[in-house]
């Protein structure tokens, strides 16, 4: 598989962040920055260069988590190897009670 592709912050995060464009249906390995734990995941959609892919499959509601809490709520179901973005994650920042 070579190098990795995607980093994870935290131990327990639901995604990583892509430090090379990822196409759709390719094969990808992470690893988390403490740890060193490695990650394999099957890419669902193209997923540029800085955002993020789903290592876990998480339901419309649910809260997503990156650096160990919360940073938003997922909009649309999220499958495992799913591009994380704005068109499926309000992030929380943005979330002011609307």
């Amino acid at each position: 598989m070579g190098k990795h592709k995607f980093l994870v912050h935290e131990d327990g995060d639901y995604v990583g962040v892509a430090i090379e464009d990822i196409k759709a249906g390719e094969d990808v390995m992470g690893v988390e920055l403490h740890s060193g734990k490695k990650f394999q995941v099957t890419s669902n959609h193209d997923i540029p260069l800085g955002h993020k892919i789903a290592l876990r499959a998480v339901k419309k509601g649910e809260a997503l988590i990156k650096y160990s809490e919360s940073v938003g709520t997922v909009i649309q179901d999220i499958k495992i190897g799913d591009w994380v973005h704005t068109h499926n994650l309000k992030t929380a920042r943005w979330d002011y009670g609307n």
